[in-house]
C-alpha cells in the first residue's frame, strides 16, 4: 500500500489492516479515538481491508485473565460436510504444501500472525481473545509475530523473550494497551528502544537487563527466523492473518467473518482427521 492510498484509506475507515508493504507511519494514527469511545463493530481483515469499523482495542486488556484459564470444551461431533459452503479464493487461500507451524499431539492448529504495533491487530484482539477461549480441546491456538522490519522485528523478539521468561501470556493484552491506548510505548509512532520494551516487561516481574539480553539471544533469533519463514510460506499480505493447520489462509469480509470461516475450516480439518 503506498502512502497516497494509505492516507486516502484513513478518510474512509478508522483502521485498516497492517501490511508489510506499508511503511512505518502510514498505518492508522496511534492517537485515533480509542475503541472504548466508539460503538463495537466489525473491522476489516488483513486479506480484504475494505469494510466496517474497528472493534474495541482495550476490551481484552480489561478482561480477567481467569477467563482464558477455563477448561476447553470437548470437540463437537464430526460433520462430514463441514466447510462445504466455503469457496477457495473468496473465503480462504490454500497454502501450497502447507504444514502446521508447530505440530503437536495431532491437534488442529490455529495460528494468528500478528504485530503488536499493528492497530488492526489491536482491534482484532478482543474478538480473537473471546473466540479462542471457546475453542474445543482438539484445537491448539498459537501466536506467531510478524517480522516486517524495524520496530516490528523488535517486538517479535520481545514476544519470544517474554515467552521464554514465562510472562508472555499475562503481558500480551497489556502491551497492546500500552502502545495503542495508553501511548506509554510508541509502536510505529516512533521506534521504541530495546530498553523501553524491556522496561515494560519489567512490570511483570522480569529483570529488564536480562530481558534485553534474551531478546538478542540465539534461541530468540532462531524462533523469529522460524516465524518469518512460516509467514512467507503462508503467503500472508498483512496482519492480522489466521492460518488453519498450515493449510488455509483465512480471508473474509470482516473480522467476525474471518472467525466464522476459521470455525468452518477447523470443522473441515476435524472431519478429514476422522477419516
Amino acid at each position: 500500500m503506498n502512502k497516497r492510498l494509505a492516507l486516502l484509506s484513513l478518510l474512509l475507515l478508522p483502521l485498516l489492516a497492517c501490511s508489510r508493504q506499508q511503511p512505518a507511519g502510514d498505518a492508522a494514527p496511534a492517537d485515533a479515538a480509542p475503541a472504548a469511545e466508539a460503538p463495537a463493530a466489525e473491522a476489516a481483515p488483513a486479506a480484504d481491508a475494505t469494510t466496517d469499523t474497528a472493534a474495541p482495542a482495550d476490551a481484552a486488556a480489561q478482561a480477567p485473565e481467569a477467563a482464558a484459564e477455563q477448561p476447553a470444551p470437548p470437540p463437537p461431533p464430526v460433520d462430514p460436510n463441514a466447510g462445504a459452503s466455503l469457496v477457495a479464493g473468496r473465503d480462504y487461500v490454500e497454502v501450497p504444501n502447507g504444514q502446521p507451524f508447530a505440530p503437536r499431539d495431532g491437534k488442529i492448529e490455529v495460528v494468528e500472525i500478528f504485530g503488536f504495533v499493528c492497530p488492526s491487530c489491536a482491534n482484532f484482539q478482543p474478538l480473537l481473545r473471546a473466540w479462542k477461549a471457546k475453542l474445543p480441546s482438539d484445537v491448539r491456538f498459537t501466536y506467531v509475530p510478524a517480522l516486517f522490519g524495524g520496530t516490528w522485528d523488535d517486538y517479535a523478539r520481545a514476544f519470544y523473550a517474554a515467552e521464554s521468561m514465562g510472562v508472555e501470556t499475562k503481558a500480551h493484552d497489556a502491551l497492546y494497551q500500552a502502545i495503542h491506548i495508553d501511548h506509554t510505548l510508541k509502536g510505529e509512532r516512533g521506534r521504541d528502544s530495546v530498553e523501553d520494551i524491556a522496561g515494560f516487561y519489567g512490570k511483570f516481574g522480569v529483570d529488564p537487563k536480562q530481558f534485553a539480553s534474551t531478546m538478542s539471544s540465539f534461541a530468540v533469533n532462531a524462533k523469529t527466523a522460524r516465524a518469518k519463514q512460516f509467514a512467507v510460506r503462508s503467503q500472508i499480505t498483512g496482519t492480522p492473518s489466521l492460518v488453519i493447520d498450515g493449510k488455509y489462509l483465512v480471508k473474509g469480509t470482516s473480522y467476525e467473518n474471518m472467525l466464522e470461516i476459521a470455525d468452518q475450516l477447523i470443522a473441515r480439518e476435524r472431519a478429514a482427521g476422522s477419516q
